[in-house]
């Protein structure tokens, strides 16, 4: 970047020590890479647990594979329903569909863009047998609550954390903790990184078991014959990742607080009407930094090209359209042209209208950094002043 502001796919933008560079090569100096009998993944597991404070953890190969394994470990039926929100990556619904479950969209928050109590319960049917809740950019959905709604009804929850390390939901709890499971991302652009990983977290033993199992081709090696109990693929992650990811997770805390403090200095500078920033920030992870635009009042396209003009990524939406508009639901293009597991479902074509409009018209996101120096948080903080009074003007 111009600018110089760091980034997250360069070293400047990234925590990654001596200490990573250490446990990378202890591994392979050791000539045993593979999880199976190796100890760096299982001390991860061990180490992550005790850090979130639940009583398991299992490890994957990538983010995406630690909800898939989270959704195989419900033991759900074809044509089973799971709530997702339509602002997400898709990597939230790959395995819902992949396991033959149709997932059914619900609307979200017009300025956290996470589900909450009331869309779940206007989203719950027959076959509801589970709600996927995303901590959107690092903001703590109300998970006691729709926990309220689907718990006396028998509906699992899958919080997805993949952009929420220590985020805290509305009552205090960390990210992860409230629901069934809590999956998380060590992916590139995420607060910690081994460029792709994922993590789970229950306090069940039955569920850590089956998504162990599913990430190891349904075989439980600690029986000590080659015995598959039931359908799984290979998500295991590997030694060296799980050395690197054993020191990054010790710096997710840090992290978060860091980016916290440029958030804290951004909240000021973007203060005024026609601009809503995330609430309860001293909660919030800040994957990236969410603002909700007044369109009667700002010009979205002009404040992004504003932004971006002095170094900082800035982007309109997010996502180029929901996710339901995508192909891969519009065209059913799942499993060649059956349209299965959709086939399953009566419901009708998914219309999310908080969504649409965020994604449309009042959302911006804008990319935050750990690494930011005191001189560049001021210097952006002043930079972002200047330019919401620039538009907020009425000869802007």
């Amino acid at each position: 970047m111009s600018s110089g502001y760091p980034d997250v796919f360069s070293a400047p933008g990234r925590r990654i020590g001596v200490e990573e560079e250490e446990a990378v090569l202890r591994v392979l100096r050791s000539g045993h890479l593979w999880r199976v009998d190796g100890t760096d993944t299982p001390a991860l597991e061990h180490e992550f647990a005790e850090l979130m404070g639940t009583r398991h953890a299992a490890a994957f190969a990538t983010g995406t594979a630690s909800l898939h394994a989270a959704v195989a470990a419900l033991d759900l039926e074809p044509g089973d329903e799971v709530i997702v929100p339509p602002i997400t990556d898709a990597g939230t619904t790959i395995g819902v569909i992949a396991e033959g479950l149709v997932p059914v969209f619900a609307d979200l928050d017009p300025v956290t863009g996470c589900l909450t109590a009331q869309t779940v319960a206007a989203a719950i049917g027959p076959r509801t047998r589970a709600v996927m809740v995303v901590h959107l950019f690092g903001g703590g959905a109300d998970v006691e609550g729709i926990a309220e709604v689907c718990r006396p009804r028998g509906v699992r929850i899958i919080e997805d954390c993949a952009q929420a390390y220590w985020t805290r939901t509305p009552s205090g709890a960390v990210a992860g903790t409230v629901g069934d499971i809590g999956c998380f991302s060590l992916q590139q652009s995420k607060h910690v990184t081994t460029g792709d990983g994922g993590l789970l977290i229950t306090d069940d033993p039955a569920l850590a078991r089956r998504a162990r199992l599913f990430a190891d081709k349904g075989w439980p090696r600690e029986e000590g014959t080659r015995t598959h109990l039931e359908h799984g693929l290979n998500y295991r992650m590997s030694e060296p990742i799980a050395a690197v990811a054993r020191v990054q997770i010790t710096r997710a805390e840090g992290v978060v607080a860091d980016r916290r403090r440029v958030a804290q200095a951004w909240d000021q500078a973007l203060e005024r009407p026609g601009l809503t920033l995330a609430p309860r920030p001293e909660d919030h992870s800040y994957w990236l930094y969410p603002v909700v635009i007044d369109p009667a009042v700002i010009d979205r396209d002009q404040l992004v090209a504003r932004i971006r003009a002095v170094g900082l990524p800035a982007s309109a939406g997010y996502l180029e359209r929901v996710l339901y508009a995508n192909p891969v639901f519009t065209q059913r293009r799942t499993f060649g042209t059956s349209g299965w597991p959709f086939t399953l479902s009566e419901r009708g074509s998914p219309h999310c209208p908080q969504a649409e409009i965020l994604v449309g018209s009042t959302l911006v996101t804008i990319a935050v950094n750990e690494n930011l120096t005191p001189a560049q948080i001021e210097t952006s903080a002043r930079d972002l002043a200047q330019i919401a009074a620039d538009l907020g003007s009425t000869d802007a």
